[in-house]
């Protein structure tokens, strides 16, 4: 993953006043952290941001310079989002260096089409790696073409970039593929209540009448 270079400002603000009067000048509110470090509070321009964040996904790593004339290489760790807005909240970044590494969670992208008459269920759509900081891969690409019902890939199944280690449990299904239900099976399903069990229904019949 190639790093974005961004500017960035101190905050002096903090709490929620603060944070929302970040957000209305166009910024995003953020914190630098790690190596020991005390966190730094910083804010981000959103448009810059929220751009680098589309192309790269969510472990972009950032070559950020702060007007203080300091610098900072981080990676993108945690992101809120407003749900309603879908707009950047805050943003935790942690601090790396060249060729240290990291452990970060990789989307898992499905590529190609199972066979005919099945349903594929994405159990996991991320998985945990380690990798250099500057070799972090935006995705990892996982094929189910031609599945049969019945198949299922796990983590320890994935083909990992050259340097990525895997540090989830080999055996975390990421993918089951199973067969998709036929018309008459849907049709025999009626909606509603189920019917009672046996015991359900001698219980009912012991039950007095009501006068």
């Amino acid at each position: 993953m190639s790093e974005v270079k961004i500017s960035a400002e101190p905050r002096t603000e903090f709490g929620k006043g603060g944070a929302r009067r970040t957000r209305r000048a166009g910024k995003v509110p953020a914190v630098l952290y790690g190596h020991g470090e005390k966190p730094k509070h910083i804010a981000l321009p959103a448009r810059e941001f929220a751009a680098a964040i589309r192309h790269g996904g969510a472990n972009q790593l950032f070559a950020i310079e702060i007007s203080d004339g300091t610098q900072a290489l981080a990676l993108t760790k945690a992101i809120q989002r407003d749900p309603v807005k879908d707009t950047f909240e805050h943003v935790d970044l942690l601090l790396v260096r060249r060729g240290e590494k990291v452990s970060v969670d990789v989307s898992v992208q499905l590529v190609g089409e199972p066979a005919r008459g099945t349903l594929v269920m994405h159990e996991h759509d991320t998985l945990a790696v380690s990798a250099e900081a500057t070799r972090v891969p935006e995705s990892l690409e996982v094929s189910i073409e031609g599945l049969e019902a019945g198949s299922q890939i796990t983590a320890g199944d994935v083909t990992l970039p050259r340097g990525v280690e895997l540090t989830a449990d080999p055996a975390t299904v990421l993918v089951v593929v199973s067969a998709a239900p036929t018309a008459a099976q849907l049709d025999t399903e009626e909606p509603g209540a189920e019917a009672p069990t046996e015991e359900g229904a001698a219980e009912v019949a012991e039950q007095p009448a009501q006068a």
